[in-house]
């Protein structure tokens, strides 16, 4: 008998099958519904005509056969919707019509975000989101019940980390100590301190004045104010209501971060997998010292990690997301001829390469420095223009994992020379020498 022949021979063991929670049938009924929604949307002019068509009676008809059959399909859906733990790997399989099974390999996965919207932690259920090297969209889990998601979270996270089944199950939830705490106050302050806000408010003020002189109608102010009223308040009550008590955590597992004043999110930043931090710094929070500090993570949808701090405890976070790494006091500006290519901007410009990141500064208003650290840098070019090479100067772009680049711009065309060799040797031996990215190390 062959080897394959043993191992046909040998019984496997069964796998436990799960179902989500039984309040998720009301969520998917919704699908049918979305369905005729969009069709209107897609063809108003068709859809009111139907409508109008209707009678009283046609409509209770119709009423009395869409919440069945919306009932019956999210029934449905549930049923046939099951996720379970192998030794080596998650299984999701669901659909109704067209079967669809998810094979996510544990060693793949690098985060495990938990979010509750406001309904859902009426319901006491939660949703799981699966984050895998490589995939473009997060698989999730909606809905598993508040205690089953952290459960089920923490035993994905230490098998990924390497610990057998029947240990993931013992060791539980690693341990987080608080690193950072954003308080509503500030919050609220820094956000009346942006420029955006001040922007839409000004234009909310002046425009419709000038349109009352230019039309003498109300309707049409009324028309051009309320909105421009509205997104002049929505954008900083948005924020406000997303970055709501938002803490920041470090564990084994990576960066934990909680935040949200209705919808309650738990999302991790993944060990390594962080491609650039950015430190913005907009004109109405220097005098304060505050700064934003935003990342780019390859494979994931993470772009915040501290949305207000004084300059100093942000840049302790950072020092928790890139290990050894020190944020350069003041990158050196271009040449004076740069500001023949750019006039005014070229001094908002700058560069520092120290020994673990390349640092690229932008902005005069609202200043962005880029951290990429050498270990993370995929390519290097250099780009020059007709009237930069008049003027001797070049562009020097950094491009990362993530699919984003950093640019240097405006530098001596010999120091980018250099800049370009030194930095691709750079990212060679920060490659070699990078630490390996692991769970719970």
């Amino acid at each position: 008998m062959t080897a394959t022949g043993l191992d046909d021979a040998v019984p496997r063991p069964p796998v436990d099958e799960r179902r989500l929670h039984p309040v998720t049938p009301f969520r998917r009924a919704w699908a049918p519904v979305t369905v005729l929604a969009g069709w209107a949307v897609h063809d108003p002019n068709g859809a009111q005509e139907q409508a109008q068509r209707l009678t009283s009676t046609m409509l209770l008809t119709g009423l009395a056969v869409l919440v069945p059959a919306a009932g019956l399909y999210g029934f449905l859906s549930w049923w046939f919707t099951h996720y379970a733990v192998t030794d080596s790997e998650l299984r999701i399989r669901t659909g109704l019509l067209f079967r669809r099974t998810a094979h996510i390999r544990l060693e793949r996965i690098q985060a495990v975000d938990v979010t509750r919207p406001l309904l859902a932690r009426v319901a006491g259920v939660a949703k799981l989101r699966i984050d895998v090297v490589g995939a473009d969209k997060k698989d999730e889990l909606a809905f598993l019940g508040e205690r089953e998601a952290r459960e089920l979270r923490a035993e994905l996270l230490a098998r990924a980390a390497g610990f057998a089944p029947e240990a993931a199950r013992e060791v539980g939830e690693a341990p987080a100590c608080e690193l950072l705490r954003v308080p509503p106050r500030g919050l609220a302050l820094s956000l009346l301190l942006t420029g955006a806000t001040w922007g839409s408010l000004t234009a909310a003020l002046v425009v419709p004045p000038l349109l009352w002189l230019a039309t003498h109608s109300l309707w049409t102010v009324l028309a051009v104010a309320l909105p421009l009223l509205g997104a002049a308040g929505a954008r900083s009550a948005g924020r406000f209501v997303a970055e709501y008590d938002w803490t920041v955590a470090e564990s084994p597992d990576g960066l934990r971060i909680d935040h949200g004043l209705l919808d309650r999110a738990h999302e991790t930043v993944p060990p390594g997998r962080v491609q650039t931090v950015r430190i913005v710094e907009p004109l109405l929070w220097r005098r304060l010292g505050w700064v934003r500090v935003e990342l780019d993570v390859a494979g994931s949808d993470n772009s915040v990690l501290v949305p207000v701090a004084p300059r100093a405890v942000a840049e302790s976070v950072i020092a928790h997301v890139l290990p050894g790494v020190t944020v350069p006091a003041a990158p050196s500006r271009p040449p004076r001829r740069a500001g023949r290519c750019a006039p005014v901007r070229w001094r908002g410009y700058g560069l520092a390469v120290t020994e673990s990141v390349f640092a690229a500064r932008h902005g005069l208003l609202r200043r962005h420095l880029a951290l990429v650290p050498h270990a993370k840098v995929q390519s290097v070019r250099l780009t020059q223009g007709p009237w930069k090479r008049l003027w001797q100067l070049a562009d020097v772009h950094v491009d990362t994992g993530a699919g984003k680049t950093v640019t240097a711009r405006l530098r001596a065309a010999e120091d980018a020379a250099r800049l370009l060799s030194e930095q691709a040797e750079r990212s060679r031996t920060g490659r070699r020498d990078a630490r390996p990215d692991r769970w719970m190390a």
